[in-house]
């Protein structure tokens, strides 16, 4: 059974920082497409950043220069480097591991971004 599991989500200042991670047991996860989405209350899922097999990556406009999604496919990981963090990144945030038919989500982890 696969599991995607998040983590690192927390309550944090605007201006501040935080670190996601996105562990997968995936046979053969170098070969998946991994992203982050986030949901705020009220308000459609929507894809924050994007990682492809080839390493190359994709931002949503909000995040560009504030936000750095990297992998390790030793460690079958996805993180996500959230920095200057405003108000408007509160959202549970997902982890989404897709490859052909295979199309995986993990429970989320909530980022609150308030003084």
């Amino acid at each position: 059974q696969v599991q995607i599991e998040e983590s690192g989500g927390g309550l944090v200042q605007p201006g501040g920082s935080l670190r996601l991670s996105c562990a997968a047991s995936l046979s053969i996860f170098s070969i998946y497409i991994v992203g982050w989405y986030r949901q705020a209350p009220g308000q459609q899922r929507e894809m924050v950043a994007q990682i492809l097999h080839d390493g190359n990556t994709f931002y949503a406009d909000s995040v560009k220069g504030r936000f750095t999604i990297s992998r390790d496919n030793a460690k079958s990981t996805v993180y996500l480097q959230m920095n200057g963090l405003r108000p408007e990144d509160t959202a549970l945030y997902y982890c989404n591991a897709a490859r052909g038919p295979g199309d995986f989500w993990g429970q989320g982890t909530q980022v609150t971004v308030s003084s």
